[in-house]
């Protein structure tokens, strides 16, 4: 390969977004572009292919392209030291270049992680479900077998099952209507809502609607604002999902506190938004949550205290709600929280 061609080469790779390199008929690598030097080492030209790309089905895709001169692809995990990284490699012959004009492979490098990573979460999300609504249903089907049969004319256990059946229809009833909502709430996320609303308004309602369930618990519910409105640009409905659901929370897992506040401020320039912002905070006085749990409770289904969240109605996905209600309104979520001193929950919106 005299120098011109190699700086053709060169110039031809430059120009591939994705890492790429060429192998010729000698089995070495006669280019490679920066992504490609990057992501396999920056004196990886002259050397023999197998050398650098040491994974058996990626040598022998490349050894069967400049073989039979026809497409090949494989796939190759990496690691970047923080996560492992999938690539599908494609390689394409091409004619008339390389030692002696024989022709070169053409290898590139798709990272596919992020389709891997989709695929697993599709799969994690069925299997989640399907664990959720199989416990209920396994026990109405349970019930009903024993109401048919040993409980036909007790009418005491009648009653008793018909309660913990009706329980466990609720259940599943709450986990259906919270997976269309939270189905309605991701198809709708990069459409950022146009309404002016009075926050401070929509929290003393919310505060109103719960307060028999607080009543109920012994939690006293407080709230501190401003004197004058504060507005922000939001969906109503969603807003009011989204403090429903976190003094809701406060008041089943963080209620034995005995108290909940929900404080409003605003400022002319928040850091979380970069401009003006309004902050709400949901405080409560209970046993409060590990730090092991707090990265991860936004997940769909995840729990920091499953037996608990399930007795309680919980269906785990809440706060997965919540975090994409967020998001579609640019703005932060913020959880706080030390064992036995409460937890703090944050929202953060644009004003």
């Amino acid at each position: 390969m005299t120098a011109v061609q190699g700086d053709v080469n060169a110039e031809f790779l430059a120009a591939v977004p994705l890492p790429a390199l060429m192998v010729d008929q000698t089995e070495r690598i006669i280019a490679a572009n920066p992504e490609a030097l990057t992501l396999l080492g920056q004196q990886i030209t002259g050397r023999h292919f197998a050398t650098i790309l040491r994974q058996p089905t990626v040598m022998d895709a490349i050894e069967a392209g400049l073989r039979d001169k026809r497409p090949h692809q494989a796939r190759m995990q990496s690691s970047d030291g923080a996560q492992d990284i999938s690539y599908e490699v494609i390689c394409r012959y091409v004619n008339g270049i390389g030692a002696v004009q024989g022709g070169a492979v053409l290898v590139s490098f798709q990272d596919v992680t992020h389709l891997e990573q989709a695929v697993q979460m599709r799969r994690d999300f069925v299997a989640n479900v399907s664990h959720e609504l199989r416990t209920p249903l396994t026990a109405l089907m349970g019930f009903i077998e024993t109401l048919r049969g040993p409980a036909r004319e007790d009418a005491a256990a009648r009653d008793r099952f018909l309660k913990i059946m009706e329980g466990e229809a609720g259940r599943m009833n709450r986990l259906v209507g919270d997976l269309l909502s939270l189905n309605r709430v991701e198809s709708e996320e990069r459409v950022r809502p146009k309404e002016q609303l009075d926050l401070t308004g929509m929290l003393r309602e919310t505060l109103n609607s719960l307060r028999p369930l607080a009543d109920g618990a012994s939690v006293q519910l407080d709230l501190t604002a401003p004197e004058e409105p504060v507005m922000v640009t939001g969906d109503a409905d969603q807003l009011r999902q989204v403090f429903t659901n976190l003094i809701e929370n406060a008041i089943k897992y963080g209620g034995s506190g005995g108290r909940v506040d929900v404080v409003v401020s605003a400022s002319e320039r928040d850091p979380a938004v970069r401009g003006p912002g309004a902050r709400v905070q949901v405080i409560d006085k209970g046993p409060g949550i590990a730090p092991v749990h707090l990265p991860r409770l936004t997940e769909r289904f995840y729990r920091a205290d499953s037996h608990r969240s399930r007795e309680l109605g919980g269906t785990g996905l809440g706060l997965a709600i919540v975090k994409h209600i967020i998001n579609r309104h640019r703005g932060r979520l913020r959880v706080e929280s030390e064992l036995g001193q409460g937890a703090v929950f944050t929202v953060i919106l644009p004003k």
